[in-house]
C-alpha cells in the first residue's frame, strides 16, 4: 500500500529540491544591493500622500467586483464548452439560463450607471 505513494513522494522531493536550489542560486547570484527606493514601502510610481487610511470611492470596489463576476462567467464557459457533447440539451438550457441571469444583471448595472467612471 505504501508503494502507491512512492511516485508522489518522489515528485514532492524533486519539487522541493528544485525550489531550494533556485532559492539558493538567487541568494548567491543576486547582488543584494538595495537602495532607498527599493526599501521604500511604496513602489507604485508616486509619492505617498495624505493619510494611509484615506477612503476610496466605492465605485473602485464595485468595478473590481464586477470584473471578477464577469471573469468567472468566462471561466464557467470553458468546461461547459468542452463537455457540451456529453451534457446534451439539458446542459445547453442550463447555460442559457445562467447567461440570461448574467445578462439581466449586466443590463441592470448598465442602467444604474455602475460601469461609469467619472
Amino acid at each position: 500500500m505504501l508503494q502507491e505513494y512512492i511516485p508522489v513522494l518522489i515528485f514532492l522531493g524533486v519539487a522541493a529540491g528544485i525550489g531550494l536550489v533556485l532559492l539558493g542560486l538567487g541568494f548567491l547570484i543576486g547582488h543584494g544591493g538595495k537602495d532607498s527606493e527599493k526599501l521604500s514601502p511604496y513602489e507604485c510610481g508616486f509619492e505617498p500622500f495624505d493619510d494611509s487610511r484615506m477612503k476610496f470611492d466605492v465605485r473602485y470596489y464595485l468595478v473590481a467586483i464586477l470584473f471578477i463576476i464577469f471573469d468567472l462567467e468566462i471561466a464557467f464557459l470553458f468546461p461547459w464548452a468542452v463537455s457540451l457533447d456529453a451534457i446534451g440539451v439539458f446542459g445547453l438550457l442550463a447555460m442559457a439560463l445562467f447567461l440570461a441571469v448574467l445578462v439581466v444583471g449586466f443590463i441592470y448595472e448598465w442602467k444604474k450607471g455602475a460601469l461609469e467612471w467619472d
